[in-house]
């Protein structure tokens, strides 16, 4: 049963992004598509996260110049499994990337002289973080059943900011007339590891 307060932000998510009328809908996922996705990739959607993809399962947007992706908006229900863990594993790969060209985490302790030790370490520690779940391109939301409330976070290897203070939020910033009040926009990090890059 998903909180009430998750059910309400993620129904207002999906309220914002009907009305930015900026991308095309497919009827929301059922309990029986979560859990096959969860299955599948291993992972549990937060709850606010749940609920708007079940009000709405967002499709397809116009292209986007530059884009890192064709459709920004993962394809649960249809998309080839192979794009979904490319998206599943893109942030953690992006640390990955950066920790071949000389990033090292503090908590990690000492790096490694040699580069592929470097990156076997790298991967055992990464392997504990939290789960990020694609949410629109490179925009993710913290996984975790029974969780809500979460900032969206933007992430491009180790350049991660925050793109809202809570999914409707986001909808707002991204689609909408961005933060209408800027002066107490104050995102928090709920999840270890990945707000220690948000500068």
């Amino acid at each position: 049963m998903i909180d009430t307060d998750a059910a309400r932000l993620g129904a207002e998510a999906a309220r914002r992004l009907r009305e930015a009328d900026c991308c095309t809908f497919e009827r929301g996922l059922g309990d029986e598509e979560f859990e096959r996705i969860e299955e599948t990739y291993g992972f549990r959607f937060s709850d606010d996260h749940r609920a708007f993809l079940a009000a709405g399962l967002p499709v397809s947007s116009p292209p986007q110049e530059g884009a890192t992706w064709d459709q920004p908006w993962p394809d649960w229900r249809g998309a080839d499994p192979d794009d979904l863990r490319h998206r599943l594993g893109w942030p953690v790969d992006g640390v990955l990337r950066s920790v071949q060209h000389g990033y090292w985490h503090p908590s990690w302790g000492v790096r490694p002289v040699d580069g592929e030790a470097a990156r076997s370490l790298a991967e055992q520690h990464l392997a504990t973080v939290p789960q990020l779940v694609p949410l629109y391109g490179h925009r993710f939301l913290p996984a975790g059943r029974g969780t809500h409330g979460h900032p969206v976070f933007s992430v491009w290897g180790t350049d991660i900011i925050y793109y809202g203070e809570d999914l409707a939020d986001y909808v707002s910033h991204e689609f909408g007339d961005e933060h209408e009040h800027l002066d107490c926009w104050n995102p928090r990090g709920t999840v270890p590891f990945w707000p220690d890059f948000v500068r």
